[in-house]
């Protein structure tokens, strides 16, 4: 478990952080992370995400919730595919996306980078 201790500029009091990755088989692990916030001794954020990858396809896809404080609960779909461009793969090409919709199944973020 990783574990870490936080403090942001926009909180006056420090933060737990943990994060765990455990393995369901040899290409598929459900990832859990949270945060304790010590001034009220609540969770200010919590995620389990479901991920597989495809190392055939050099890709991987999450699926996932996550509960903050101030957004209450959302469910998230990400992916990323890595596209080599050189034949030894020291360099490859990465597409990331992800999609956030509310407890209505709403679009509330999407996010795409390169």
């Amino acid at each position: 478990m990783e574990t870490s201790l936080r403090f942001g500029a926009d909180s006056k009091a420090l933060r737990i952080h943990a994060k765990e990755k455990l393995p369901i088989d040899s290409k598929t692990y459900l990832q859990i992370h949270g945060e304790l916030d010590t001034k009220f001794g609540a969770p200010t954020y919590f995620s389990a995400v479901m991920r597989h990858f495809y190392p055939n396809l050099s890709a991987s896809l999450g699926v996932g919730l996550q509960y903050t404080k101030r957004e209450k609960l959302r469910y998230s779909v990400r992916g990323k595919k890595s596209f080599p461009v050189t034949t030894n793969g020291l360099l490859s090409f990465n597409i990331k996306g992800r999609c956030d919709v509310d407890n209505e199944f709403k679009e509330v973020g999407a996010l795409f980078g390169l």
